[in-house]
């Protein structure tokens, strides 16, 4: 008997987190890169940090490579976590990784976006109107994550369980209250303008440390 479709792929090659719109993403970042470095002079620098009214933090205009490297990195690991996954924690980890991929490819290439903007002379701080977008979802997300209830397949998914009910209100609490403050910190920092690279370092951390804080605090509470 002759079998068509999707009955021939392995169950492995169906379990990936990097979607056609994650490519997309990269598209985008690929092409802002491209015009960046036709539109952008050879010798310009990007104001990274503000010390009063003069820029003491400069970027090359070769910055503009890291935006794509980074988000190849990305895919990469995601590619992989998703091919190493077990059918049952691909199913329950798959809207947590799919939408995280895609706010942290977002946050890349807005702020590739705001390179460009600079570069080419426009009044448009993107890179500042993307701490405040991401700040404002952050202390969203945090509230939720404060508030939640336990549920089977909602929350914060880790390899190892949360046994009690208590140890799991607890975690999600540290998790909500951890994005809470990376999101209040966001905002400072797009409100004062302290800069690209002040910014960019603050993506980083609020998208990094919040879940780092979690992951521990499931560790240190799987035994109660």
């Amino acid at each position: 008997m002759h079998l068509s479709g999707s009955a021939h792929i392995p169950s492995a090659m169906q379990r990936l987190l990097v979607t056609r719109f994650h490519l997309l993403l990269l598209t985008v970042t690929l092409a802002l890169t491209g015009v960046g470095f036709f539109r952008i002079p050879e010798n310009f620098a990007f104001p990274a940090h503000w010390s009063g009214s003069a820029a003491d933090w400069l970027w090359p205009r070769h910055a503009l490579l890291v935006a794509p490297l980074v988000q190849l990195a990305l895919m990469t690991a995601f590619f992989l976590l998703g091919r190493l996954l077990t059918k049952n924690h691909y199913a329950k980890t798959q809207h947590i990784f799919d939408p995280a991929l895609t706010l942290i490819m977002t946050v890349v290439a807005a702020s590739q976006l705001g390179l460009l903007l600079t570069g080419i002379g426009s009044d448009l701080d993107f890179i500042r109107v993307t701490g405040f977008g991401l700040g404002a979802a952050l202390f969203l997300l945090g509230v939720v994550l404060f508030e939640a209830e336990r549920h089977t397949y909602a929350g914060l998914r880790m390899p190892w369980p949360i046994r009690t009910d208590g140890a799991w209100r607890l975690v999600h609490r540290v998790a909500g209250l951890s994005f809470g403050l990376a999101a209040i910190g966001l905002v400072a920092l797009a409100w004062l303008d302290a800069g690209a690279g002040a910014l960019v370092m603050g993506f980083a951390a609020a998208l990094l440390l919040p879940p780092t804080l979690a992951g521990l605090a499931t560790l240190a509470l799987r035994s109660r």
